[in-house]
């Protein structure tokens, strides 16, 4: 912050050893004028280009400012001139975190000269501690008898504000030196990566959501701990410890969590080199020889930096996306050509051959961690490998937070939107779908504002606002991919809830109390459970029921019709893949709906899917990933059948499903209230011991009237079924 300006004459510096500093120096009497309230320092904005620190001197006439040839020479000034002066009050948030300065001689052509930039680096904080550096700026100092001038190239504040334009900062003891120099001139510098091995990144610190990050900070920390803590360190510790940097890391999880971000944003903190990001199938080549050729370019500059450098060489960092479409397990692959297997050994050589790179780290992504080569994944290699799984609440609403952050800023989000409560709603999310339900919710936003008749219309910038009911309605639109099945849940209750006595309702009690065990326990992370009972009796539709309303954030369904005309390998998979699904998210429930259909099982023989039926025993048995959570329940209507080939003693719990005796019967009918008081008896002695199914094709049947009449008066309660035609429909069923 600048204060109003001063006009002051030019002068020499008033001695020649005070020309190799950054002071510019004015008489006592006015230093007071640039003095920062409070505080000893005095600093002044020289123009509008740099700021310069202010000391007083004697020597100096009232109403001159004494500036060395290089400051003159940066301000376009001559001895005489007037300048234009103000005292410069430093904002908050200004300390330097990185300053990256250029080395060169004073007089041109100087001998060789080694620059140790450890002692350098204290030298500098010594003598230029609390001056303002500006990006552009040259100044002069004296080293070990040697004039030279630095030129600041980089000015890197510990919490950049680019607002302003300009680059610039305070010189604290904190503050991370790295010096380069030209080659030609005849400055070489040793211990740079001693001197500024914490600079490798280029904060102090690092806030993930001004990244873009949201929902990964621990996992952040995990990588952070892994892959850099040793590289922070100078080579000497390093080397003392005996270790070597990790050159590898996977990131690995579902699609859209975050993982290309992640990867994209590391490479953005380091001030190695800019990153190299490859997509995998773009290394695959048609041409003999070329895949292989296409990863060895890859590392050639960081192999020639290596030769050259040394241990002062930058990081060079290689992030491969989809790295499963290139490193698949070698021999998996019958191509005839071998190319996916020779990537994979190139890899292999370059990270951790006999002549490895010291100064890469590799970065790969997938979301099929399985298809990867086992010795692409060893230590050595891409050994830390970090799961960036599906965000928790707090993770969600950072991320929605992120997206909605510029609308917040221009007043674009209605007052009743509530971040917290969407975050609730939007279990099972990743990322990218959260960033899908934003865009969902603007596109109502704007849609409001748009005439499908007159598309020219002038539109209202002012009066755009995403509403509360936009969200909801984006949530309805944007369905997570490892979320609930609602729809197949609910058509497999087509009939709703009905309450169909006490023994109906202890069953379903019971399942929900398991539900819930599975949601508090910390020693049963797999529960499952086995409904039994004849065709009809409503087990399907209880498990359904105990879906919806345990409000896991995945439950699906598995059943054969959506498996028809699929080979029994293929169906294996599907049933694996829900399983494999359900292990992504911290609490599940999967229906396995008529397993004798699953296992395409007929009485006659009897024949049986024996591969399907040895897979339910092993997934029914194997425990979910630590800190994941699983319910089973399954239904069947063969359960000698099931307990013959060894299923039903894989379910933890069994529970038979009775049909309905009378008064349940009685329960329903008054529920659906289509019978006559009179008549409500009798018909339900007449259901007694039948299947809930049943009775509802009955009625329904029924309901169709004697003579063709209307099911919605029925249903409406302006008319009653006829006993007589129920009985007759009734003895239909029976009969045939």
């Amino acid at each position: 912050m600048a204060g109003s300006s001063l006009a002051m004459i030019v002068t020499n510096t008033p001695a020649k050893d005070l020309a190799y500093t950054n002071f510019a120096y004015c008489s006592p009497s006015d230093l007071r004028n640039f003095l920062v309230p409070g505080s000893k320092l005095a600093y002044a904005l020289i123009g509008d280009a740099f700021v310069l620190s202010i000391a007083g001197n004697d020597a100096v006439p009232s109403g001159h400012i004494g500036l060395n040839a290089i400051q003159r020479r940066y301000a376009r000034v001559s001895t005489g001139d007037s300048i234009s002066m103000s005292r410069f009050i430093p904002p908050e948030n200004i300390n330097l975190a990185l300053l990256t300065l250029e080395l060169e001689f004073v007089k041109k052509g100087a001998k060789d000269e080694q620059v140790d930039a450890v002692r350098l680096s204290q030298q500098i904080h010594k003598r230029f501690a609390n001056q303002v550096m500006t990006v552009g700026q040259r100044v002069t100092f004296e080293y070990q008898g040697s004039a030279f001038i630095f030129t600041v190239n980089q000015a890197s504040v510990e919490e950049q504000d680019k607002s302003s334009g300009i680059e610039r900062g305070v010189i604290t003891d904190d503050t991370y030196i790295i010096f380069e120099a030209q080659n030609s001139s005849g400055i070489k510098i040793i211990n740079q990566r001693e001197a500024a091995s914490s600079n490798i990144f280029r904060h102090k610190e690092f806030n993930l959501q001004s990244f873009g990050i949201g929902g990964l900070s621990e996992e952040f920390a995990d990588i952070f701990r892994r892959a850099f803590a040793s590289r922070v360190f100078p080579p000497h510790v390093t080397s003392k410890l005996g270790i070597k940097h990790v050159k590898g890391m996977l990131l690995f999880g579902p699609p859209g969590t975050g993982k290309t971000l992640m990867a994209r944003q590391i490479g953005k903190m380091l001030n190695g080199k800019e990153p190299k990001i490859v997509n995998g199938p773009e290394v695959l080549s048609k041409f003999v020889g070329e895949t292989e050729k296409n990863v060895r370019d890859l590392f050639a500059d960081a192999e020639y930096d290596q030769k050259t450098k040394g241990d002062q060489s930058d990081l060079h960092i290689i992030i491969f996306d989809e790295i499963d479409a290139i490193c698949k397990s070698r021999g998996s692959t019958r191509d005839g050509t071998g190319v996916h297997d020779s990537i994979v050994n190139q890899l292999l050589t370059k990270i951790d051959g006999v002549e490895s790179l010291n100064n890469v780290l590799l970065i790969g992504m997938t979301n099929r961690k399985d298809l990867l080569d086992e010795a692409l994944l060893r230590p050595g290699r891409l050994e830390v490998q970090v799961e960036i799984s599906l965000p928790d609440e707090k993770g969600r609403l950072q991320i929605l937070q992120i997206h909605t952050n510029k609308m917040k800023e221009n007043s674009f989000i209605a007052p009743d939107v509530n971040l917290e409560e969407i975050a609730a709603r939007t279990k099972n999310y990743s990322g990218a779908e959260l960033e899908g339900v934003v865009k969902s919710a603007v596109s109502y936003a704007l849609n409001r504002q748009l005439s499908l008749d007159d598309l020219t219309k002038q539109v209202d910038e002012e009066s755009i606002k995403v509403t509360m009911d936009d969200f909801l309605n984006a949530l309805r639109e944007v369905i997570p991919a490892f979320g609930a099945s609602t729809d197949d849940l609910e058509r497999s209750r087509l009939n709703g809830i009905m309450d169909c006595g006490a023994r109906h309702d202890h069953i379903y009690r019971r399942t929900m109390l398991l539900a819930e065990q599975v949601k508090v326990s910390h020693g049963s992370p797999l529960v499952t459970c086995l409904l039994e009972g004849s065709s009809g009796s409503g087990k399907t539709a209880m498990a359904s029921t105990v879906g919806i309303e345990s409000d896991f954030p995945y439950v699906k369904i598995i059943s054969a019709e959506t498996m028809i005309g699929l080979s029994e390998p293929t169906k294996c998979a599907h049933i694996v893949k829900v399983f494999e699904d359900a292990y992504k998210s911290p609490l599940s429930i999967i229906i396995l709906d008529d397993i004798e259909r699953l296992l395409e099982y007929v009485p006659i023989g009897p024949r049986f899917s024996n591969l399907i039926s040895q897979t339910l025993l092993v997934l029914l048995k194997r425990l979910p990933p630590k800190g994941k959570k699983v319910l089973v329940i399954g239904t069947t209507s063969e359960f000698d059948f099931l307990d013959s080939v060894g299923i039903r003693d894989a379910f933890s719990v069994t529970y038979h499903v009775p049909t309905l005796k009378t008064e349940d019967a009685k329960k329903v009918l008054q529920q659906l209230n289509v019978f006559s008081s009179d008549d409500i008896d009798s018909a339900a002695e007449a259901l007694n011991d039948m299947p809930l199914k049943k009775i509802y094709m009955v009625i329904e049947m029924a309901a169709q009237g004697e003579h063709g009449g209307s099911a919605e008066a029925i249903y409406s309660g302006k008319e009653k079924i006829s006993t007589s035609h129920f009985y007759e429909c009734l003895q239909d069923m029976v009969r045939y």
